[in-house]
This record gives structure tokens, sequence and C-alpha cells, in this order.
């Protein structure tokens, strides 16, 4: 695809996702009607065969290209890697494990599409039938972003997250780890973008295990790790 006439560049990061790689492409393929839309699989220094299969099967996708990581150093550096080797106007990024559906890609662009200013607009998603848990951890960490931070900020991990490249190219110190999703929604709406949510159904994992959501320890080091970094967010900013 040429450059100049992409439109949209989604960003899937891959860390030692080999069992779904296939179904990512599949799937994409599905409901990608057009040529303006490029798919950037980020192999984020994966250490099973995802590079195997990526190489194997990408070229047979005319709508995607693989970015790679050699040592992974995050989530965010990861998505960060591929936003900046995207072409298209409109970037964005959605996760690899297939609990949001490429559709719903698709949707956040026809939504940002659709605003009078869409420059200067944030579409993210916001996860419908989630488990009690999830849902309650979503409301403490939602409540305490929210006042900590001083705005209102919802379901910060909810994908996927579609904006235009020129709020993208004004960040600055953009974290490497999981906090990436929670710096980007707030300096959407510090910047003043006009932020959209949109409901997407968030289905269990099909194969794998997600790499920090796997039990109350990884939850009590992903709070700790975010907490300290809306700390030094607010002293930064």
């Amino acid at each position: 695809m040429e450059k100049d006439k992409i439109k949209l560049s989604i960003i899937v990061p891959c860390y030692n996702e080999e069992k779904n790689i296939l179904l990512i492409l599949e799937k994409f393929r599905k409901v990608i009607t057009t040529e303006d839309i490029e798919v950037v699989l980020v192999n984020n220094g994966s250490s099973d065969g995802s590079e195997k299969i990526l190489n194997e099967l990408v070229p047979n996708y005319s709508f995607a290209k693989v970015v790679k990581v050699d040592v992974n150093q995050g989530y965010g550096f990861g998505i960060v890697s591929g936003l900046n080797e995207a072409s298209g106007n409109f970037i964005g990024y959605t996760h690899a494990d297939m609990q949001t559906d490429p559709l719903d890609v698709i949707k956040a662009l026809e939504i940002i599409e659709l605003q009078p200013n869409p420059e200067k607009c944030y579409v993210k998603g916001d996860r419908k039938g989630r488990g009690i848990f999830d849902q309650f951890f979503t409301m403490g960490m939602s409540g305490f972003e929210t006042i900590y931070l001083g705005s209102k900020l919802w379901d910060i991990n909810a994908q996927p997250n579609i904006f235009h490249k020129t709020f993208f190219k004004d960040l600055k110190n953009i974290p490497k780890d999981f906090s990436l999703d929670l710096y980007l929604l707030y300096m959407a709406k510090k910047k003043g973008l006009n932020v959209i949510r949109f409901n997407v159904v968030f289905p269990p994992r099909i194969h794998g295990e997600s790499s920090w959501n796997n039990g109350i320890f990884s939850k009590w080091k992903f709070i700790k790790r975010t907490v300290d970094f809306s700390i030094k967010l607010k002293k930064e900013l």
C-alpha cells in the first residue's frame, strides 16, 4: 500500500501471541474492505514462535506489515514502536488477545470521521460483558485516577484507541509500560480533545494468558505501578 493513501494505521502489539496471530490476520481480513487501512503487527520481543509465524503469514495479507522489537521493553514501548512506523493520518492500537473485536477498530474510525473536527478527537472503547471482579477493579482504579488527576478517567485500559497522528507527534516522555493507556487518555483530555467512548464487548481470551492480568498478585503490581506513574505524571504536568 502507498503511504500517502493510508487513512488508518492500527497497531497490534504481539508478545508471545503465536497462537493468536492467524486469528488476528483472518479477523482483520474479514472487516477491512478498503485499501486505506493498514495493520501493524509489532513483534514485541517475543520468546515463542511469533517471529517465524509472522514472517510466514504476513506476506499473504496486503494490509499488514511487521515491526520488530528485538528486546521487550514493555507494553507501551511496543505500541509506540508501531505508532512511529504508522503511515496513516489516523493511528491507534488494540490488543492481540482477541478480546477486542477487530470490527471495533472500524467502528472507531467511522465514529471519528463523522465528527466536525476529527483531528481533535480521541475515540476509545468502553468494555462491556466483563466479570464482576474485573469490573470492581476497574471502578476502583478509575475512581482513584479521576480524583487524583482531576479529570474523568474511566475504563482506562479499554480498547481500541484511535486518534489523529498530530496528537501523538506532540507527546513527550511516553511511558514504556502499561501506564501508556492512562497517559494517552489523560493527555487527550488535558489537550482538550473530544474524547468519545463507545461500547465494546469483552469476551474471554481465546489463546494464551495475559502478561499482567493473571491473579491478585499481578493486579497488585499493576496498581502499584499505576499509582507510582500517576504521582510522577502529576508532578511533571
